[in-house]
């Protein structure tokens, strides 16, 4: 069988295509709107809606706890869904109410288990995003470390050779982003992978954007950790996500703020940790919403991550093209390898009200802001750009009327 080569670089099958009108059908969105903010949060399919409303059903005609207990196989289905996806063992993977959190959990599991003191270094990327950025501030406040940005390539990635020099014998953590919330850019993270166990060092990976676009391995790319969320471009419903810790790195460290879920209590003065991943999960979580990201996840494998990364990338790659041929419109991605992310600026106008005038007329885009990717927008001269990000149910017509509609709300 003949193979292509992923991000990672490793061998996989040569892909089948998607059925797009079957996924749009499967998507009662696509009758009413051009979804282009998938990065924000991606249109459920049916099936994950059908799962979620259900299992509300059941809860209320026979008790929550009881819901739970006659669909036990079904919610744990998520922890074997996502392993399978990016390469991990169902162990490793622990539910979490969005990314944030299961990067924090992490993160500060790390901070306090080790005892990080003053000195101590974190190193991360240019493109990383506000709420990890805060987390290495508020340790740097509360602990002393310091935080070292890794330098950028000529294209804006992250740049190995510099990435080896930033750590020394302080650095306690690497934690990168693969792919940034305001533009295109995918970091070469599985080169960073080998640099990071080269050195001994804990890596941490801000997947948000990557996974449900793009095949991860985690075993490729080489991270102990690893945040997930699952409302973007996995298609599940807002208020879950995942956390991947790879089997050593969990059993080696203690994460923040336990209850009865995560660890046992077994004697008046002791308690013992849960194995593997599930010790960074809680007890109360919404089990229609863990319920419909497994469904959500079983659909991606269903179609297959290569063949959703191969429509992603054409259709991305189309729409650069439709923007940069109209007037007053600057693209702004960089990298020299691109996601589903097309993020421009429009010479003279307000983004935030393009983005309004777009959603009054159908086309659903967002806005990415200083504020969220404060060091490279800053180093960029950026304060706001107009996003959009494809998936694979949106189609070349919608790119075209989304074209049309966009060069007729800059004319006014």
């Amino acid at each position: 069988m003949a193979h292509t080569r992923n991000p990672e670089g490793t061998d996989r099958p040569r892909t089948r295509s998607i059925d797009v009108e079957k996924a749009r059908s499967d998507t009662p969105g696509c009758e009413r709107v051009v979804h282009l903010n998938n990065a924000g949060a991606s249109l459920p399919t049916r099936a994950v809606l059908e799962a979620m409303i259900g299992h509300l059903e059941l809860e209320a005609l026979t008790g929550g706890y009881e819901a739970a207990d006659l669909e036990a196989p079904r919610l744990d289905r998520y922890a074997d869904a996502a392993a399978e996806l990016i390469g991990a063992s169902p162990d490793e993977i622990a539910f979490s109410e969005n990314a944030t959190r299961a990067w924090n959990a992490v993160f500060w599991a790390l901070a306090l288990g080790q005892r990080w003191q003053p000195g101590d270094r974190v190193v991360c990327s240019r493109a990383e995003y506000a709420s990890n950025y805060l987390g290495f501030l508020q340790a740097r406040r509360l602990l002393g470390i310091e935080i070292v940005v890794a330098p950028t390539d000529e294209a804006g990635a992250l740049d190995i050779e510099g990435l080896r020099a930033s750590i020394d014998d302080r650095t306690r953590l690497v934690a990168l982003t693969h792919v940034p919330t305001h533009g295109g850019l995918v970091n070469p993270v599985a080169e960073a992978g080998v640099v990071c166990r080269s050195a001994g060092v804990p890596y941490l990976l801000d997947a948000c954007q990557s996974i449900g676009q793009l095949p991860v391995d985690v075993e490729a790319i080489g991270c102990d950790a690893l945040a997930v969320p699952g409302r973007k471009f996995l298609r599940g419903p807002r208020g879950t996500g995942f956390l991947y810790v790879r089997r050593e790195l969990a059993e080696a460290v203690e994460p923040i703020g336990l209850d009865y879920h995560s660890a046992d209590w077994t004697a008046p003065d002791r308690y013992e940790l849960r194995a593997g991943a599930r010790r960074f999960e809680q007890f109360e979580t919404s089990q229609a919403a863990k319920l419909g990201l497994g469904v959500a996840i079983d659909y991606l494998l269903d179609l297959g991550i290569d063949a959703v990364a191969e429509r992603i990338d054409m259709l991305a790659t189309g729409l650069r093209a439709r923007l940069g041929a109209l007037a007053r419109v600057e693209l702004t991605d960089t990298g020299h390898v691109r996601s589903g992310i097309v993020t421009c600026r429009v010479d003279g106008a307000d983004h935030a009200e393009l983005k309004t005038i777009l959603r009054s007329r159908g086309f659903n885009t967002s806005v990415a802001s200083a504020p969220s990717a404060l060091l490279d927008m800053g180093a960029r001269g950026l304060d706001t750009l107009l996003r959009a990000s494809v998936h694979y149910y949106n189609t070349d017509d919608e790119l075209d009327r989304f074209a049309e509609a966009l060069e007729g709300a800059i004319r006014g």
